[in-house]
């Protein structure tokens, strides 16, 4: 037995150095990516930054850009969110163990992990030829169909964490209202939707965090504006592809301009994931 043992040990200091060694390295190149946003992104930080639009170019700064991204995040927060909640509620209350959720969770996980440039193109051919065909051309590409494309990468992740959550909701909970006499509607809602409400907010926030840095989809839809707009019918800019277009050009001015566009979305994702860890650790709630 004290062979079985000393086995054990070995094979448990070898896993935990190579765990350790593989977060390490993780860390390693994580601080490194912050650091390099950090040292060149900090130049930039104007108030110009965030006053002047892109049309000055590398007099300019990012308002338009900024507006754009938050009013297509939100657009598309708006149509995932309760799509995504109603779905994942149904395949955790009243789709669970059957033929038909394990289907709408394997084509959910496919589509959680589609490239964002295929949902991308995916909205230009339902949505923006469409529209231009329809108006004759007066309405093309738009900040509409670029929220709808930001919708489609958002509602995987919204599906998945609400069916999850529920599901670690106890079964004791259900039965105790169930045999109260609260009707499924009634248990749904008013029960394990309260009991699962910050997990789901928590991926509610991840979906837009994910949202903020996707520049292929916005290339096929919104495409980009130069001048400050509020209209979702109209082209619309966007933090992202504003990057994008900054680093291909050889304008030094426009690559710092670049990157603190780069570091104000990076610390905009991670204050979305420090709220998160917060909600989701001060709202836990215990069933024991």
């Amino acid at each position: 037995m004290s062979a079985v043992y000393a086995r054990r040990a070995v094979v448990n200091i070898v896993a935990l150095a190579l765990s350790g060694l593989a977060t390490l390295i993780g860390l390693v190149f994580l601080v490194w990516i912050l650091w390099i946003t950090a040292q060149n992104g900090l130049e930039a930080l104007k108030p110009t930054l965030f006053t002047k639009i892109t049309a000055y170019a590398d007099q300019g700064g990012l308002a338009n850009a900024m507006v754009g991204s938050l009013i297509m995040d939100l657009m598309a927060l708006l149509i995932c969110a309760p799509i995504g909640v109603l779905a994942g509620t149904y395949l955790a209350e009243y789709a669970s163990g059957s033929r038909l959720g394990a289907s709408i969770r394997f084509l959910n996980d496919i589509l959680l992990s589609a490239p964002s440039i295929v949902l991308g193109l995916f909205v230009y051919v339902i949505v923006v030829i469409p529209t231009t065909e329809l108006t004759d051309g007066r309405i093309t590409f738009s900040g509409f169909a670029g929220s709808v494309a930001l919708a489609l990468i958002g509602l995987p992740v919204i599906v998945r964490t609400t069916d999850e959550m529920l599901q670690l909701v106890p079964g004791t909970l259900r039965e105790a209202a169930l045999s109260l006499g609260i009707p499924q509607w009634k248990l749904t809602m008013q029960v394990l939707m309260r009991a699962a409400l910050s997990g789901i907010l928590t991926g509610v926030l991840l979906a837009l965090a994910r949202l903020a840095g996707e520049t292929a989809p916005l290339l096929f839809t919104a495409f980009g504006n130069n001048f400050m707009t509020a209209h979702p019918l109209d082209k619309m800019a966007s933090m992202p592809v504003t990057i994008y277009q900054y680093t291909n050009d050889p304008n030094p001015a426009l690559h710092a301009i670049a990157w603190a566009g780069a570091l104000l979305i990076t610390l905009f994702v991670l204050a979305l994931s420090l709220l998160t860890r917060i909600m989701f650790s001060r709202k836990k709630v215990s069933y024991e």
